[in-house]
């Protein structure tokens, strides 16, 4: 068995950084769209509402679709533990190929139908109107996005997050200046786009994220983009893989679903607080998941090693860095509970309602980032069916019969985010149950 040492604190970080890094710059597009968006001279909160419910569909997409970043991330770091690289050498060309045909079938089966998409987030009038033209334009990068997804898993089974990291900022900075200067204008020289402008400077991120991964693909990688027929003995196991994290994506994406229709239906102001709520969430979810993507990283090595015991050690050191970080970052936005908010909004409906529901985002943060350790632990260990049933049972049985009880007391955003936190309670307990009972080192 290999050494099972605890990996020291330096190493881990020298993997972590990057990857948290690489892993905030989409949340941080996302809150950067939000908060420019909020702030725009006209239909504000509409318009913010009208992001969060196409911003949130697009999500569903591509954490739907992107789940083979994780599928071959694993497969490839268990043969780089394995020390048998060169045996998978076609296999990454052919799931880029397969991600680019994919995201090129979704989006030309929701452009044409995308306005009744968006009815059933009750989403109507100026909010509808505002969510179809963002969706239409911005859905154009999808398969840009799944390429860059595909060759970043590439590049953490390799055990290398840097990358990643220089692409992910690089996108991030460009993001952020093309929506100041698309969606406000420039006056004398560029008309304000509004809306439109926050999706079309997305795209063009996107764009040239692909071209950077596609340069860094040849130069930093032993791989090829050639697709090469037959397929790959592996594609089989990185499908059915991919398959069962596609399915578990796709609960997900219920979950959100159920949460952006329900606020969606109290009201547009509370639909837009619950924007604000959501990007938080999902800036301190990807924060945190730096260490997860360790987690996932390291563990499929080991399992290519069979070292348990390492296994235990890190599933154990990356808990306690999660922890501290989620503490960290709860206790900075509560230090700043009202600068918060008023970065996104100035209108004080919404800043109300933000306001009465903002402490549970915060407080429910240590249980998201144990959920997301074993998340991303089970990911590099390639245990998908386990993932997908948990994700199912947390979402079936766990979130939609709270936020059905929290709606029937009239609990509104609170309920949700009541249900939220259920939510990850059931995926973080169903995960640790499970990795004591089969992964600890007297069941190997």
């Amino acid at each position: 068995m290999s050494n099972s040492k605890s990996i020291p604190f330096k190493e881990i970080n020298k993997l972590a950084i990057p990857s948290i890094i690489a892993g905030i710059s989409e949340p941080l597009l996302s809150i950067v769209d939000t908060a420019i968006i909020g702030n725009v001279g006209f239909d504000a909160v509409e318009a913010l509402a009208a992001v969060g419910i196409a911003g949130s569909f697009i999500s569903a997409i591509v954490w739907v679709l992107g789940q083979t970043r994780a599928a071959i991330s694993a497969i490839v770091a268990q043969y780089v533990g394995e020390k048998k690289i060169a045996a998978i050498i076609g296999l990454p060309a052919q799931m880029i190929f397969i991600n680019v045909l994919l995201s090129l079938a979704i989006y030309f089966s929701t452009v044409f139908v995308v306005d009744h998409i968006f009815q059933f987030y009750n989403a109507e009038g100026l909010v509808l109107n505002y969510a179809v033209d963002y969706f239409k334009i911005r859905a154009l990068g999808l398969p840009f996005a799944l390429f860059v997804f595909t060759v970043f898993g590439v590049f953490t089974g390799l055990q290398n997050t840097f990358w990643p990291m220089v692409i992910s900022v690089i996108g991030a900075f460009l993001n952020a200046g093309l929506d100041l200067v698309l969606v406000y204008g420039v006056e004398g020289y560029l008309e304000p786009m509004h809306v439109a402008g926050a999706a079309y400077a997305s795209i063009i991120a996107q764009a040239v994220m692909a071209f950077m991964a596609l340069v860094l693909f040849y130069k930093k990688t032993p791989f090829t983009l050639a697709v090469k027929f037959p397929f790959d003995n592996e594609i089989k196991r990185l499908l059915k893989l991919s398959l069962n994290l596609f399915l578990r994506a796709i609960a997900l994406h219920i979950t959100l679903y159920f949460a952006n229709s329900y606020a969606a239906s109290y009201g547009t102001a509370y639909i837009a607080a619950q924007t604000i709520c959501f990007q938080i969430w999902l800036f301190f979810a990807f924060f945190i998941d730096g260490y997860a993507s360790v987690g996932s990283i390291i563990s499929g090595k080991q399992k290519g090693e069979r070292n348990f015991s390492g296994l235990e050690i890190l599933v154990k050191d990356l808990n306690k860095y999660a922890l501290i970080v989620a503490v960290i970052l709860s206790a900075i936005c509560f230090s700043g509970y009202y600068f918060v908010g008023e970065i996104f909004t100035s209108d004080p409906e919404v800043l109300k309602i933000f306001y009465a529901v903002f402490w549970l985002v915060l407080i429910s943060q240590p249980v998201n980032a144990v959920a997301f350790v074993y998340d991303g632990v089970f990911k590099g260990l390639a245990e998908g069916v386990v993932l997908r049933n948990t994700v199912m049972a947390a979402t079936f049985l766990g979130f939609i019969p709270t936020l059905l009880l929290c709606d029937f007391f009239d609990l509104k955003l609170l309920g949700i985010w009541i249900a939220f936190t259920v939510w990850m309670l059931f995926r973080s307990g169903i995960l640790a149950v499970f990795f004591k009972r089969n992964f600890l080192p007297k069941n190997h």
